[in-house]
């Protein structure tokens, strides 16, 4: 992702140059390791990038003190090195930036290698480095926090990488299974009296048992209407992690619903969401929310793959049809499932009201809202998997 926003090479060039001048020395080989490192680890904070440089160019500690130098002033002071270090009693980075400019203000602390000069050559090159630091440094973070609505081809596909590290962890069930555990609550008498013969008859080591605690199905439920077009494509990231990952059943519905688990069971996302997407036949049209979850639960739900599951449904809430067959419908998951999330996008919005047919028929029986409309957001989709958030949250 970083490669596709910022010029590494030309990154790691103008600031080895800038290292090399403070005089330590610089080989093509470390400015290289410098390139390797951010294509491979792109810095998610300043604080990363401070340290992929620091491990590209330092070879021993008398070089640290130079090197902060020249990554505070070429950088524009992004990081605080020393607290990095964790050292409590190193000076505030004000009080660092001050002494560096003290020490610039000598004629004999500004000369580098080939009696250079440290400050004409952050003044060529600064305003380009910072700016390649920048959007180096913080790509995730930006797109982290924008609206899936607004997100390009290149930018859905980058997104990939951050919907992957997203932890979809449903909360655990008490299968009826048993196994052995020296701590159970519960005496396993057959194994005891067997192992009483080793002891002469005398039960002597008491085996014991406890259920075991499986994690609870997950199930998506996604939108895939004209009205949820500019979400879908990230929103079906999402259900291919969670297939991944999390082992989840995945559904698509517009005016029908359409099962796509085996679609998405695929390591590569952009084939197995094509292949969702050709799977779907009614992609961008109507909204039948009533019918689907009728369908669903005829078909699926009291058949077991709800009961006791948690079950996500992402859609806006637009409803052309009955919302009195949504609301009856919902009452029907409501007995199934373990719990209900409700994943609404336009709730980010702080004028969003659940006056929809769909929405407003469906709010009351759901054990949490959360809008999920873009990466911050979507923890608080895993929080309410999770059960770690009810209510109207967004």
């Amino acid at each position: 992702m970083m490669a596709e926003r910022v010029d590494v090479p030309a990154l790691a060039g103008h600031f080895g140059r800038a290292v090399a001048v403070a005089g330590i020395p610089v080989t093509p080989e470390r400015s290289t390791r410098f390139v390797q490192t951010l294509e491979l680890t792109p810095p998610a904070t300043r604080s990363r990038l401070y340290w992929a440089a620091r491990l590209a160019f330092i070879s021993g500690p008398d070089q640290l003190e130079a090197f902060d130098r020249v990554f505070d002033e070429v950088f524009g002071g992004l990081v605080d090195p020393a607290t990095d270090r964790g050292d409590p009693n190193a000076p505030s980075r004000r009080d660092r930036a001050r002494a560096a400019r003290e020490r610039t203000s000598a004629p004999s602390a500004t000369m580098g290698l080939g009696g250079a000069d440290l400050r004409d050559a952050g003044e060529a090159d600064g305003d380009a480095i910072r700016e390649l630091a920048v959007a180096a440094a913080s790509s995730e973070e930006r797109l982290a926090e924008r609206d899936f609505a607004e997100l390009d081809q290149d930018e859905l596909r980058a997104l990939r990488r951050l919907v992957a590290k997203l932890a979809l962890a449903p909360p655990p069930r008490r299968s009826r299974r048993l196994r052995r555990n020296p701590h159970g609550a519960r005496l396993d008498l057959r194994a005891t009296i067997r192992s009483s013969g080793r002891t002469g008859g005398d039960p002597v080591r008491w085996v014991l048992r406890s259920r075991l605690e499986r994690p609870r199905r997950l199930v998506f439920l996604c939108d895939i209407s004209g009205s949820m077009e500019p979400y879908t494509r990230a929103f079906l990231q999402l259900l291919h992690a969670a297939v991944g990952g999390a082992r989840a059943e995945a559904f698509v519905f517009a005016t029908r619903l359409t099962r796509i688990t085996r679609a998405l069971d695929s390591s590569r996302a952009d084939v197995a969401i094509e292949r969702a997407a050709a799977t779907a036949r009614d992609w961008s049209s109507g909204t039948r929310i009533g019918e689907s979850l009728k369908r669903f639960n005829d078909r699926y739900g009291r058949r077991g793959m709800a009961r006791g599951a948690v079950v996500v449904i992402v859609s806006d809430g637009w409803e052309r049809g009955d919302p009195l067959l949504v609301a009856e419908q919902m009452r029907r998951l409501r007995r199934l499932a373990y719990r209900i999330v409700w994943v609404n996008p336009r709730s980010a919005s702080p004028e969003f009201a659940p006056s929809t047919g769909g929405m407003a028929a469906a709010l009351p029986v759901c054990d949490a809202l959360v809008s999920g409309h873009n990466v911050r957001a979507l923890s608080t989709v895993a929080d309410a998997i999770a059960g770690r958030q009810s209510g109207g949250g967004s």
